[in-house]
C-alpha cells in the first residue's frame, strides 16, 4: 500500500504584523524584530517553460545524456549483509551525529544575500523561509553561512542604501589579476538575520575580512555578537588561505606558518576588542586543497591544533569534487559536461575525495573539535552546465553527504552562489521576469532535505555497508543504538528495468512485519525537472515558493518474517530511505512527514523604481561572474571559486514576510 499523509492540522493562525522601520525594532512576546511588514500582492506560480528562455546558468537548460547502463545488468537482486540491530555490534560505525541540527546547511556568498535570502530586516522572502522550514522540521535547527571569498573585502557602511538593501558592492582596489568588488554592508544584515532566527531556528556563521591582517576590521565581529548573540555559532578566520599567495593577496612564499601569525595578530586583536565578548568562536583553516605546499599535514605539522583549540569552534576545509573554471575565468584545464559526468553518478568518486580527511576528522575528535565542511557542491568556478542541476548530482550530493557523515564530518555547508552559476540549492526569479516568475528550487535542496530527515532529530550515526557495485551503494543509520534506517542508492540509468533491483535487508534478531520506504525519483540521472520526494516536489524552474506540494507517498512494504528479510524495490536510477517498524518515536513522526506545517505565505510585487544598477565593470564576484565577457574581472580563488552576482537589469521581486505562520511542530533548540 502507498498511504497518504494525513493533511497536517492547523493551530489558530498568528497574524504577526511588523511595524516599518529602520531606526527602532519591537519586542513581540519572546520575539524580537527589527521592522518587518507584510504584503499585499498574491503572486502564483506558472508552468515550468512558459516563461521567456531564460539565459542565465540557474535556470539552464542544457540536459546530458546518461551513460550506458552496465553489461551484464547488475540486477535483478542484491542481498545486504545482515545488519545488528543494536550499534554496539557494529563495526565502524561513525560518531554521534548530534539531533536537532541537520547535517547539511548552506553556504551563501556574501555578494547574492539579497538574491536569496532577503532584500534587508523589512523585506525577508518567504520562500528562503519555507525552505528552511522544511528542512528543520526535520532536523530541528539549520546552519548557514554568510561569507565566501566575497567576505575577505566586506566593509561595513555605517547609513543606508539609497534602495534600502543590505549590501552593495564597489571596485575592492585590489591588485589581483582577477578582481573581487568589495561588498559593502549595514547594520540592517544582522537585524535580518534576528528576524530570521526569531522566525525559524537559523543559526549563523559569519565570514571576518582577512584582506588587512595590518588593522582588521571586526564590525561584523561586533555587530554580528551584539545582536544576533547565541544564534552566531562562529566566526570564519580567513577563506581559502592556502590561495592567497597564487592570487596575489599575499607575498610569496606565504605558507601556513604565516597563517598562523596572522591568526595570533588577529586574537590579540580581538583580545583588545571590548565590544568582542566571546573571543573563542572561531572557525580556521578553511583550505581548498588547492594547493601541494598547504597539504593538511602541513598545516598540522605547524601545531596549528594545539596553539589554537582554545580559539576554535571548529576546524574547517572546503571542497568540490571539480572545477570549471577554464570556461568561466580561462584558469586550468577545460572540462567537458559530458565527460565529467559519469563521475558525479558513481559511489567512488567519495570515497577517493573523502580519503584526504580521515587523519584530519580522527584530530578533530582528539581535540574535541567539530570538523565542517565549510562550502562544497558539485563543481567550483560555477558548477556544470546539465551535470549540477540533474538528479544524478542530487543522488550524488546526498551519497557524499553520507559519506561526510560516515568519515566523521560533523556537518556541511552546500554553497548558494546566485544567477550565474548551475548548482544553487534554490535562487530568486531573475530580476527582469519578476512579475510573471517565482523562485526555483535546486535538485540539491532535495539532498540536504532527505539527509535531514535520515539523520532526523535524534543522535544518530551511520556506517556505510560497503557492498555491492559502486553504482548501488548502501548505508544502515542507527538513532541512539537502535538500527533506524536503510538507505539505498542505484545510480544507473535503465527504463528497460534491467537494472532495476530488489534489495534484500535482514536485521539480527530478525525483520519486523513491515517497513515504511520514501523514494526520490526522476526519470533519469540526467533529469532536471519533475523530481519528487516521497510523491512531492517543489516545483521546476520559476514555480516553486519553498512549500512541497502534491499528495504525500509513503509505500509500506511487508516483510518476511520467516526468512528474515525485507525485499525493497529500487528502480534504476532511485534513492530509497528505509523506515525500519519499531524504530524511535522521532523516525516515526519522519515516516509520514512531508510539507512542514510551519509556512509563510509568499507575496511578491514587482518594484518599478529606486532600482539598484551597478556598473557592469564591478559586478563580477570571487564566487560570480557572467561568463566570458567578464575575462578580465571573477575569481579570487581558481580551483575553488563557486558563487555568482545577481545581471544588472531593473527590476526586483519584493518579496515581503507576511506574518502567516502556520501550527510550528518544531520546538526551538
Amino acid at each position: 500500500m502507498q498511504p497518504r499523509a494525513p493533511s497536517s492540522p492547523w493551530l489558530p493562525l498568528l497574524s504577526l504584523l511588523f511595524l516599518l522601520s529602520s531606526q527602532t525594532h519591537t519586542a513581540l512576546g519572546a520575539v524580537t524584530t527589527y521592522g518587518l511588514v507584510p504584503a499585499a500582492h498574491q503572486t502564483t506560480a506558472i508552468p515550468d517553460g512558459s516563461a521567456p528562455q531564460a539565459t542565465l546558468a540557474a535556470y539552464d537548460g542544457t540536459v546530458l545524456t546518461p551513460p550506458a547502463p552496465p553489461q551484464p545488468a547488475l540486477g535483478p537482486d542484491l542481498r545486504l549483509p545482515e545488519q545488528p540491530r543494536d550499534a554496539g555490534a557494529v563495526q565502524g560505525l561513525s560518531i554521534p551525529h548530534r539531533g536537532g541540527a541537520g547535517f547539511y546547511g548552506f553556504s551563501v556568498e556574501m555578494s547574492v544575500i539579497t538574491q536569496t535570502i532577503g532584500k534587508n530586516s523589512t523585506h525577508i522572502f518567504p520562500a528562503f523561509l519555507n525552505l528552511m522550514a522544511n528542512i528543520i522540521e526535520r532536523s530541528g535547527s539549520v546552519l548557514v553561512r554568510l561569507g565566501g571569498n566575497t567576505q575577505e573585502y566586506a566593509k561595513f557602511h555605517d547609513g543606508l542604501f539609497e534602495d534600502g538593501r543590505i549590501t552593495q558592492k564597489e571596485d575592492s582596489g585590489s591588485l589581483q589579476t582577477t578582481e573581487t568588488p568589495a561588498v559593502l554592508y549595514t547594520i540592517d544584515l544582522f537585524r535580518m538575520m534576528a528576524n530570521i532566527s526569531d522566525l525559524i531556528p537559523v543559526k549563523w556563521f559569519l565570514g571576518l575580512p582577512f584582506n588587512d591582517t595590518s588593522t582588521f576590521h571586526l564590525d561584523i565581529a561586533e555587530h554580528g555578537q551584539e545582536i544576533l548573540g547565541d544564534n552566531l555559532v562562529a566566526l570564519q578566520a580567513g577563506n581559502e588561505p592556502d590561495l592567497y599567495g597564487p592570487h596575489q593577496k599575499r607575498v610569496t612564499p606565504y605558507l601556513p606558518e604565516n597563517y598562523n601569525q596572522e591568526l595570533e595578530s588577529l586574537f590579540t586583536t580581538v583580545d583588545a576588542n571590548e565590544r568582542i565578548s566571546v573571543k573563542n568562536k572561531f572557525v580556521a583553516p578553511s583550505v581548498s586543497h588547492s594547493n601541494p605546499d598547504w597539504a593538511l599535514d602541513n598545516i598540522w605539522s605547524t601545531g596549528f591544533i594545539d596553539r589554537f583549540a582554545s580559539r576554535l569552534y571548529a576546524l574547517t576545509v572546503e571542497r568540490y569534487l571539480d572545477n570549471n573554471c577554464f570556461v568561466n575565468f580561462g584558469t586550468g584545464t577545460e572540462r567537458i559536461p559530458q565527460d565529467v559526468f559519469p563521475n558525479y553518478l558513481t559511489h567512488q568518486t567519495h570515497v577517493e575525495l573523502l580519503s584526504d580527511y580521515l587523519g584530519t576528522s580522527a584530530l578533530a575528535q582528539q581535540a574535541n573539535l567539530p570538523f565542517i565542511m565549510f562550502e562544497t557542491n558539485t563543481a567550483s568556478c560555477g558548477g556544470f552546465a546539465g551535470v549540477s542541476q540533474s538528479f544524478g548530482a542530487a543522488m550524488w550530493i546526498l551519497d557524499y553527504g553520507m559519506q561526510m557523515a560516515y568519515s566523521n564530518f560533523s556537518n556541511a555547508l552546500l554553497h548558494v552562489g546566485g544567477q550565474n552559476v548551475f548548482y544553487n540549492p534554490w535562487i530568486s526569479p531573475p530580476t527582469n521576469q519578476s512579475a510573471f516568475n517565482e523562485w526555483t528550487v535546486g535538485s540539491v535542496f532535495y539532498s540536504a532535505m532527505i539527509m535531514a530527515e535520515a539523520f532526523g532529530k535524534q543522535e544518530s550515526r551511520i556506517v556505510d555497508l560497503q557492498v555491492g557495485s559502486p553504482l548501488t551503494p548502501a548505508y544502515a543509520i542507527y538513532e541512539g543504538n537502535t538500527l533506524s534506517k536503510f538507505a539505498l542508492f542505484n545510480y544507473v540509468d535503465d527504463r528497460s528495468g534491467a537494472n532495476d533491483l530488489l534489495v534484500a535487508l535482514t536485521v539480527t534478531g530478525g525483520v519486523p512485519a513491515s517497513v515504511k520506504v520514501k523514494y526520490f525519483l526522476a526519470e533519469s540521472v540526467a533529469s532536471k525537472r519533475d523530481m519528487t520526494w516521497a510523491g512531492q516536489t517543489f516545483g521546476n524552474n520559476f514555480e516553486a515558493d519553498g512549500r512541497l506540494k502534491g499528495d504525500l507517498n509513503v509505500t509500506t512494504i511487508n516483510c518476511d518474517v520467516t526468512n528474515n528479510v525485507c525485499g525493497i524495490p529500487l528502480r534504476a536510477p532511485s534513492f530509497a530511505l528505509v523506515f525500519m517498524d519499531g524504530s524511535s518515536s522521532d523516525s516515526q513522526s519522519l515516516e509520514l512527514l512531508g510539507q512542514a506545517t510551519a509556512t509563510f505565505a509568499t507575496t511578491a510585487r514587482t518594484k518599478g523604481h529606486n532600482t539598484a544598477t551597478v556598473p557592469p565593470e564591478v559586478l563580477a564576484t570571487s564566487n560570480g561572474h557572467a561568463g566570458k565577457e567578464r575575462q578580465n574581472l571573477g575569481s579570487t580563488s581558481r580551483g575553488s571559486v563557486s558563487g555568482a552576482e545577481r545581471s544588472a537589469v531593473v527590476g526586483f521581486v519584493a518579496i515581503v514576510v507576511s506574518a502567516v505562520v502556520g501550527a510550528w511542530a518544531v520546538v526551538r533548540s
